[in-house]
């Protein structure tokens, strides 16, 4: 299998602009765009374990566009072939100093193009030894 393919790397790389530029901005459409719509496509939340993708966008359309504006760091995508990606990325927000946001997705290509399968947010304090 090779790693990191340069033409996959920039289609995820691509995306996961896109979906950045769209969770700040709150558009919902593109945000339910990327996520893969199947009943076994899950997010983990903050403070929510979303199963299928109608919980999603649910959990989308019912959020507040208040206080979404975020910077990320450290933002490592890894490509494994060219049909699945894993992105990560911490990121911070200026309404919790001292804080740090972690992001992971899973995407894969399909038909229909690259999906997220799988998502994970955590919050937690910043390591003393990792501010960035």
């Amino acid at each position: 299998m090779e790693v990191d393919l340069p033409e996959v790397l920039a289609e995820v790389s691509g995306q996961f602009e896109r979906y950045e530029q769209a969770l700040v901005s709150n558009d919902t459409a593109v945000l339910g765009e990327l996520f893969r719509a199947d009943p076994r496509t899950l997010r983990y939340g903050v403070g929510e374990n979303l199963y299928g993708y109608q919980a999603i966008t649910a959990f989308r359309a019912a959020r507040s566009p208040i206080g979404l504006s975020r910077r990320t760091a450290q933002t490592v995508i890894t490509t494994y072939g060219r049909d699945t990606a894993v992105a990560s990325t911490l990121f911070y927000r200026d309404s919790a100093p001292g804080r740090v946001g972690r992001q992971m997705q899973t995407w894969v290509r399909f038909a229909e193009g690259w999906k997220i399968v799988a998502a994970h947010v955590s919050i937690i304090d910043e390591p003393r030894d990792q501010k960035t």
